[in-house]
């Protein structure tokens, strides 16, 4: 597969008006919240990280912070050791808040949610047929450090980061590469970060290594086809909250669940 120089616009990620900014990224972050991309007890990342990620100043995530504590959802800790806590998954503003994040960019990201399947699923067939000794070490050693983890979410989070990388650079194209973590990006709404429940971490704690030994048998297919099925985790999750927020997604099975039925 040759992947051209890419001018991909996966838009909800553009730049927000000064003037919505805040309450957009105040509805942004309960909708991370309620996907479990951030779980309650978790310390949120710097405001000057966040701004970096979300791509606004300083204040507006200050903003939209100070909105998110007086709404309940966070709690401001001060001093040395503080920052910004998670303090619930939902309360009685998220579904209006989830609605506002999630509705008008709906069909939009259901795209998306199938570009990425398509190109998760050619990384893994190409890391197939291009996986050295090197690369899958570092395949291996991504896989401990994600079954490390445990219940820490921001150490699975990076784990389960590094697992997908080390993959991602085993098909030996950049290009593929970034474009994995821009899609990645786009669909975690900025954050870095998939959806998480103990569900979600048991079902990749068993597809993982499923995925790294296909890629280390050197089978295309077969890699091409658990990546497929891992990373509908990501769309079955917000499918869920979707519906959750009384919208049903489109009833149509989307490419990703085709090919994925085909695949098996």
């Amino acid at each position: 597969m040759t992947v051209p120089e890419v001018g991909l616009d996966i838009g909800a990620l553009r730049p927000l008006p000064a003037e919505t900014a805040a309450s957009r990224i105040a509805d942004r972050f309960v909708t991370a919240i309620a996907l479990g991309q951030f779980v309650p007890g978790q310390k949120l990342p710097t405001v000057q990280q966040l701004g970096v990620l979300l791509e606004v100043s300083p204040t507006t995530v200050r903003e939209a912070l100070a909105r998110l504590a007086a709404l309940g959802h966070v709690k401001v800790k001060r001093g040395r050791g503080g920052g910004t806590v998670v303090t619930g998954q939902w309360g009685p503003d998220s579904d209006a808040m989830v609605r506002r994040t999630l509705e008008p960019d709906w069909g939009r990201l259901e795209v998306t949610l199938d570009l990425r399947s398509l190109i998760e699923q050619q990384i893994a067939r190409t890391a197939a047929q291009r996986c050295t000794a090197s690369d899958g070490r570092r395949i291996k050693t991504a896989l401990r450090a994600y079954e490390k983890a445990g219940a820490d979410r921001e150490s699975s989070r990076l784990a389960d980061l590094e697992v997908h990388h080390a993959i991602a650079v085993a098909a030996h194209n950049p290009q593929l590469t970034d474009l994995s973590l821009r899609i990645r990006r786009e669909v975690s709404l900025g954050f870095e970060a998939e959806p998480y429940n103990e569900q979600v971490r048991a079902r990749a704690l068993e597809q993982h290594p499923c995925l790294a030994q296909a890629v280390l048998d050197h089978d295309p297919e077969l890699a091409a086809a658990r990546a497929a099925e891992h990373f509908s985790l990501t769309e079955t999750t917000l499918r869920a909250l979707y519906t959750r927020i009384g919208r049903s997604p489109s009833t149509t099975p989307s490419h990703t669940q085709r090919g994925h039925r085909r695949a098996h």
